[in-house]
């Protein structure tokens, strides 16, 4: 389904009314749809995805929140999976996507050629967006979805093989990479962007980045093709930058893909993890990850928290998590006890950006091509560097915050001491150096990059997870591999749905995720 049937008419009516050039009254204002795409809310730090999506089921499928050990805590919302939904289709990120190939459609080559930066750093957005739907849903609906802003038609479209989905993400990400590295930024263009501030190679590096990742993905299913594009790239920089932070462990984190928030934005995060409760730290996560390690990230992901006494707070005296064994009664009884969110770099920051992409995952990336397909000891660098550019990263987030006092950032004796002393030292078998990267991969996502976590986590089914607390709801015992698709899709695309019915289970596993 391409748009929810009751609301087609409206959409066709604010894709008009918002993006109408206003110096040609019948077509359609392409700068202006680029920056609608980059406004959409999914690539944001903002209350609604985070509250209804990452933190009620990608977030704890991972244990990168503490979530109530209640019943129900596997089951997924459908409501707010269907919003999801529709932020992708209608009239979301592929809706306007659509719209602008319709007005370049109708354009001459020259238009076409001033107008080819916008369409490419359009695709982009949509392939990053896209490859999320099909690692939480597997097959979607893509090469025919989007027909109403096409066509003014409705047409039920088919659902895409995920493989074939993948194969034309990395082929579309490559072709824009070759785009933009002989591309010239007019300022119509930097106007639009406000994404990557018009910046070619920045939107080269992204390309790079995002077709790195999805490589990666896919290589424990095809691994010949991504062990050859992925070793390519790597050896050849100069062809292929990527957001890498120029491989400096103490870089500049601006240097990352992140979406600013809107210059109106007041709001945080607060509600989003208070509400559920998710702002309470988890139990793996801080008490074997980050205490055993005695690491320099703790004091600006968690705080120690505290009680009340004799009217005046007492703090705790060590960051530790409850235990993901506490029942309900015992979490509601003994939280004082436990450490939370941090509020300055993340809970109460009204300044967090979206995140999309970082060096620090780029470099993650780069260790375990190394340490599988190439030289262990440059598998090493380039682990110690995403380490690094995880912890420079964090304490980024810190300093933007206008809440609380800021965390001083660590000496580099501090941090040197930790990544080559303590016990995430890049040592041990190709297995255990695997583990290492994997685990580190997902701490440095989190709950923040929560849907690359889930996909991270199925794929190298790393960090080795303690149990998760089983859930009495008959069928959602355990977490699930995959996202159910939304009953309104379900209904309103019935005889295209009836072709990936059978593999719309809890237990089906997206294509790479094959360990």
């Amino acid at each position: 389904m391409v748009f929810v049937l009751g609301s087609a008419t409206s959409c066709k009516s604010q894709l008009e009314d918002k993006y109408l050039d206003p110096e040609q009254t019948a077509t359609p204002n392409i700068r202006a749809f680029l920056s609608q795409m980059l406004t959409n809310s999914r690539f944001r730090s903002e209350y609604w995805h985070y509250r209804t999506f990452i933190l009620q089921h990608q977030a704890r499928y991972t244990q990168t929140t503490f979530f109530t050990n209640a019943n129900g805590m596997y089951q997924q919302n459908d409501s707010y999976i269907n919003g999801y939904w529709n932020d992708f289709y209608g009239p979301g990120l592929l809706g306007v996507y659509r719209a602008m190939e319709r007005a370049y459609a109708d354009l001459s080559d020259t238009e076409k050629a001033d107008l080819d930066p916008f369409m490419y750093a359009a695709r982009v957005v949509l392939y990053d967006q896209a490859s999320k739907l099909v690692d939480n849903f597997g097959d979607i609906p893509f090469s025919e979805a989007g027909s109403l802003p096409m066509t003014d038609q409705i047409s039920l479209a088919k659902f895409d093989s995920q493989t074939e989905l993948y194969a034309v993400f990395i082929e579309g990400l490559e072709n824009a990479s070759t785009f933009f590295k002989g591309y010239s930024p007019t300022s119509d263009f930097t106007r639009a962007d406000i994404l990557n501030g018009g910046v070619a190679l920045k939107w080269q590096k992204y390309a790079n980045s995002l077709r790195l990742r999805l490589l990666m993905r896919t290589s424990n299913v095809n691994e010949s093709t991504a062990r050859t594009e992925i070793m390519e790239m790597l050896n050849n920089p100069a062809d292929y930058p990527l957001i890498d932070g120029d491989n400096l462990g103490n870089y500049t984190p601006s240097s990352d893909v992140l979406l600013a928030p809107l210059s109106t934005y007041t709001s945080s995060l607060l509600d989003a993890l208070r509400e559920l409760p998710s702002h309470y730290a988890p139990d793996y996560m801080l008490n074997t990850v980050l205490n055993t390690s005695n690491d320099p990230r703790i004091p600006v992901l968690f705080d120690k928290f505290g009680k009340t006494v004799n009217n005046a707070f007492v703090q705790n005296p060590t960051y530790r998590a409850m235990p993901i064994t506490f029942t309900q009664v015992e979490s509601e009884q003994q939280f004082q006890d436990y450490a939370v969110v941090d509020s300055a770099t993340a809970w109460i920051n009204n300044k967090l950006p979206g995140v999309l992409m970082t060096a620090s995952e780029v470099n993650f990336i780069k260790a375990e091509a190394q340490e599988r397909w190439g030289s262990t000891a440059d598998a090493k660098v380039a682990y110690e560097t995403a380490v690094r550019q995880s912890i420079s990263f964090h304490y980024y987030l810190n300093t933007t915050s206008t809440h609380a006092t800021k965390v001083s950032t660590p000496v580099d004796s501090v941090i040197t001491a930790f990544v080559t002393n303590s016990n995430i030292a890049y040592t041990g078998t190709p297995a255990n150096k695997l583990q290492l990267i994997g685990t580190q991969k997902w701490l440095h996502f989190g709950w923040l990059q929560g849907e690359q976590a889930w996909s991270e986590y199925r794929r190298t089914k790393y960090p080795v997870l303690p149990a998760f607390p089983v859930d009495d709801l008959n069928g959602f015992e355990r977490p699930p591999v995959r996202l159910l698709y939304p009953s309104s899709e379900v209904t309103n695309n019935s005889d295209n749905y009836s072709a990936v019915q059978a593999k719309d289970t809890r237990d089906t596993k997206i294509f790479w995720d094959v360990k």
